[in-house]
């Protein structure tokens, strides 16, 4: 009984200073920012579960048919995000003083949140992380170098990550707002970690996603769409007739943003590709090269 009055005393504590903060009836002193963010630090970072296969020594299953694990606490841990998310993104948050607390580590202690199995958490934390992107200018280019770690490790080390779709979608608006002429950083980026996340087998997941931020760069910047087909071609199933269809449509979009110049340099590796799909004994793939 005393562990739930006190569940209930904390509850009722962190519902009032969220509707504090939304307010804006007054601002917080610096101590109180400090006292809060270490407050949210130790309810929200934390050893994640590990995920159902490794718990049971079970080989690893679809990431599209495995049931998403539902974090018990989530009612006490949604208001503490919810607090969070509000500090943030109050026009009375000064970040010259934010910035002290909402530092590198807590960004990177952020980010390893999104391999929570729980859908609800990611989506606190993919929002709360592009309000941070931009609140916080400071942050932004160790943002895209994390969230670029965080795609070597799945791409080349592990192949599993539960957050890839949620970085993607902060992604797609983040490349939107790419200044031109494009920085050099930018196009390694899409060289180097977007076009080879083509290559897991879980790419089914996040392909929507990976496609939209594809697409986005070739909208960019026309003159990248040689290097993006050719990116394609690289990393196009062999086996995978499900991948291959994906892959196709994601092709057609990127054939519609193409110059001629740039269809051009790479037309034969393309129609090759495209003479393959032809030959395949899979009626989705045999067709939709003919709208392509």
């Amino acid at each position: 009984m005393k562990s739930v009055r006190e569940k209930e005393i904390k509850r009722q504590s962190l519902m009032e200073l969220v509707e504090f903060i939304q307010s804006g009836s007054s601002k917080i002193n610096e101590i109180c920012q400090e006292e809060m963010i270490k407050m949210v630090s130790v309810n929200i970072f934390r050893c994640l579960p590990p995920a159902f296969h490794e718990n049971t020594g079970q080989d690893a299953t679809d990431p599209e048919e495995e049931e998403p694990c539902l974090e018990p606490a989530w009612p006490h841990l949604q208001l503490v995000y919810e607090l969070l998310l509000r500090y943030v993104v109050s026009s009375d948050t000064d970040t010259k003083v934010a910035k002290r607390y909402i530092d590198h580590s807590f960004v990177l202690k952020l980010l390893d949140l999104f391999d929570s199995e729980d859908p609800r958490e990611r989506e606190y934390v993919k929002t709360i992380l592009h309000r941070v992107y931009g609140k916080f200018m400071v942050h932004r280019p160790y943002i895209r170098k994390a969230i670029n770690n965080i795609f070597y490790r799945f791409i080349y080390e592990t192949e599993r990550h539960s957050g890839i779709t949620e970085l993607l979608e902060i992604l797609g608006s983040i490349i939107n707002g790419f200044a031109l002429p494009m920085k050099e950083e930018h196009k390694l980026f899409l060289v180097r970690a977007l076009l080879p996340l083509h290559k897991p087998k879980p790419v089914s997941v996040y392909h929507q996603q990976l496609s939209y931020c594809i697409s986005q760069f070739v909208e960019k910047d026309y003159k990248l769409a040689d290097t993006v087909i050719r990116g394609l071609l690289k990393y196009w199933p062999v086996t995978n007739c499900q991948k291959e269809v994906l892959f196709l449509g994601e092709l057609e979009e990127v054939l519609e943003a193409t110059q001629a110049a740039e269809f051009q340099r790479c037309m034969v590796l393309l129609f090759r590709q495209i003479a393959r799909c032809l030959n395949s004994p899979h009626f989705q793939i045999y067709t939709r090269p003919y709208i392509v």
